[in-house]
């Protein structure tokens, strides 16, 4: 299987399956100097994980993080970062049952025609469980740029279902399993899910996240513009269907004079640009919108073949999340982390070259 890295500057590969024994990261073209343990990281990890509520999967992995390489008492080096976790609640008993059968709107399928062969525990390669390398490798470029570069990056829900909520007070979305800073409409997403989950469904999600203090400049024309690699890396996040950046398909109904960022005493009047212009930042909040489909194990029955070709009623069981994208919240800060922290290391290559 290819394409498990991504970057260019600063290049993340990961590897590992759901029921695997490991999973695992290596991050490579970090700069030297950042002071970072164990104990940061798995801040980080906590904030993703699963049985932090009654609305996502009762798989409860500890995510204890071995720094493996890379790192010398305590600060890193400048060489591969590697990481690893390993997987200490996995129940691929759970999955039995469904070896040979194809879930509707799950990998089973595409994965099966593309390999010949596919790993049915938990969805293997496809599950979110890879995404805790992510995290992981999140939290050291969060760092990096809130130290190097004063850039804040955060993430909130913005539409669970069809309840959509507002930013609200952004430094206590932590203080939600919903990620969200509208903290007194928590009961309400809790009768929601609690609902949702008696019938068995489930329900997508949209995330939104902004990217603060990012310095103009940023962006490689034509095919490196900082929101395209945005948004591919939006898009290698499971579930994922949808990316807006800026306005997003609003643009669509809007008329250019209202959509262009107009320059007012040298400031800009609006940001429907989402602080990106022709792939290169502007040095406004980079804004943008991921939408999660709802996730596809369910115990409702549904229609579907086998490996022989054979029609079926497929029935999911094991420990699933009813809606995937409110734990993508920690996913999207630290891909969006990583891309940034990417393009300023490209920069600097540029300026120092020039």
């Amino acid at each position: 299987m290819s394409h498990n890295t991504f970057g260019k500057n600063l290049r993340f590969t990961s590897f590992g399956e759901s029921h695997g024994s490991t999973i695992g990261c290596v991050l490579d073209g970090f700069p030297p100097g950042l002071s970072i343990s164990a104990d940061e990281i798995k801040a980080e990890l906590v904030r993703r994980a699963t049985g932090r509520s009654r609305h996502t999967s009762q798989r409860k992995e500890q995510d204890d993080v071995q720094i493996v390489s890379g790192v010398f008492e305590g600060v890193t080096t400048g060489h591969p970062i590697a990481l690893i976790i390993e997987n200490t609640d996995a129940r691929s008993k759970d999955y039995t049952e469904i070896a040979r059968q194809i879930r509707p709107g799950h990998a089973d399928f595409s994965y099966w025609k593309k390999y010949g062969v596919r790993d049915y525990r938990g969805g293997g390669r496809s599950s979110a469980r890879e995404t805790t390398m992510r995290v992981a490798a999140g939290a050291l470029a969060r760092k990096w740029l809130r130290l190097n570069h004063n850039i804040e990056v955060v993430a909130w829900l913005a539409q669970l279902g069809d309840i959509e909520l507002a930013a609200g007070d952004l430094t206590r979305v932590d203080d939600s399993p919903f990620f969200t800073g509208e903290i007194d409409r928590v009961p309400e997403l809790n009768a929601y899910m609690d609902a949702l989950r008696k019938s068995g469904d489930s329900v997508g999600a949209r995330i939104n996240a902004k990217a603060v203090n990012v310095p103009a400049g940023l962006g490689e024309p034509v095919y490196g513009k900082l929101d395209a690699e945005l948004a591919l890396a939006m898009m290698s996040i499971n579930a994922t269907k949808g990316v807006e950046i800026g306005a997003g398909f609003d643009a669509v109904a809007q008329n250019g004079s209202v959509h262009r960022d107009e320059i007012i005493d040298g400031e800009f009047a609006s940001n429907h640009a989402g602080g990106i212009l022709a792939g290169v930042s502007t040095g406004q909040d980079i804004t943008l919108s991921v939408a999660f489909k709802p996730t596809s194990s369910l115990r409702i029955p549904g229609k579907s073949i086998d490996l022989d070709g054979n029609a079926i009623e497929v029935v999911t069981k094991g420990r699933h999340d009813p809606c995937v994208g409110i734990r993508a919240t920690p996913i999207v800060e630290a891909m969006m982390a990583l891309v940034i922290m990417d393009h300023l290391m490209r920069h600097q290559a540029q300026l120092h070259s020039a």
